[in-house]
């Protein structure tokens, strides 16, 4: 069963270009977190005092951004990873609709293991038996608004069609933040989405007040079908495969730099960095998602601290922007 997500017909991607080299990633950022009794991150030290992104990585798969993690092929965002390994969850849902409802309202993909396992987030109800003394908890629906009550200005990058606010359904999600943005160039049919997110996430970080706190959102679309026109060579009677998946993956990769040094540019950042679900290419008979398979609930999950660093144009680990490298 395929997607639901609303998008348009693949286009024909540009030429390939010549290919860039990729620099080496920088050396292992420390972790720096402060910690709660439960061992993990005590978020009433972080809200307030640090800027906050979320990244989904709409449709990639746990067992994918694993090989290519222990492989050495996603070097900048493995310097981030505990161990240089994707920890392995649970996805809260099984398509992108659904799985970010419960991500917005404090339900992040679950540790794949026995539990209870203490929220980063949550909203203030009674009995709930996975709020801790290191949960961040407000007194809203969701944890945009929430954030936004305590002094947060929310921004939403929107990538696969349930951002795109072309009709009702597309304004549902991107109508929590007070600002977003969704242009086609950020969609799944784009070779050069990526970039053209995080050119944006860099427009949004220069035009916000110094002493504004910020929860940037960014949904990448270039994982989700079609990817064939990731991989060098492939053809869009080819078609997609986990092969165009993983080279999404390294596409991604290559960018991802320049967004993580956007957001730690004014202030220390506490970023979330996650798959919202999987994607089957043909596992036991089936292709797509929403449905319930290990390939579409089993998820990649990380989060880690950015350290402040200051704007330096020169420190990107990554392609300049509007270069199309795959």
């Amino acid at each position: 069963m395929r997607s639901p997500d609303p998008t348009p017909p693949t286009p024909t991607p540009p030429a390939t270009p010549p290919p860039v080299p990729t620099p080496a990633p920088e050396p292992a950022a420390p972790t720096g977190l402060p910690l709660a009794p439960t061992g993990g991150p005590d978020m009433n030290r972080l809200v307030g005092t640090h800027d906050l992104l979320l990244v989904t990585l709409d449709t990639l798969r746990h067992d994918v951004a694993a090989e290519l993690a222990e492989q050495g092929r996603i070097p900048h965002l493995a310097r981030h990873l505990p161990g240089g390994r994707w920890e392995e969850r649970h996805a809260p849902g099984s398509f992108t609709y659904a799985s970010h409802q419960a991500i917005f309202a404090g339900f992040l993909p679950t540790p794949a293991a026995p539990g209870p396992h203490p929220r980063l987030f949550a909203a203030r109800f009674a009995g709930s038996e996975t709020t801790a003394d290191g949960t961040y908890v407000y007194d809203t629906p969701d944890l945009v608004s929430g954030l936004a009550k305590d002094g947060y200005h929310t921004v939403c990058i929107g990538g696969v069609g349930f951002f795109n606010r072309q009709g009702p359904l597309g304004s549902v999600l991107p109508g929590l933040f007070h600002e977003a943005h969704w242009e086609k160039e950020f969609g799944v049919t784009s070779p050069t989405s990526f970039e053209a997110q995080v050119t944006r996430a860099e427009d949004v970080v220069r035009a916000l007040p110094a002493d504004r706190r910020l929860f940037l959102f960014v949904n990448v679309a270039a994982l989700h079908q079609p990817n064939w026109f990731h991989l060098p060579g492939a053809t869009r009677e080819d078609g997609d495969t986990r092969a165009t998946h993983a080279a999404a993956l390294e596409y991604v990769d290559r960018h991802i730099g320049r967004l993580f040094a956007a957001m730690s540019s004014r202030r220390p950042c506490f970023a979330v960095v996650c798959s919202d679900h999987g994607t089957a290419y043909g596992d036991d008979g089936y292709t797509g998602h929403r449905i319930g398979h290990p390939a579409v609930w089993t998820v990649p999950y990380a989060h880690f601290l950015l350290p402040h660093r200051a704007a330096d144009t020169t420190a990107d680990n990554t392609n300049t922007p509007g270069t199309a490298a795959r």
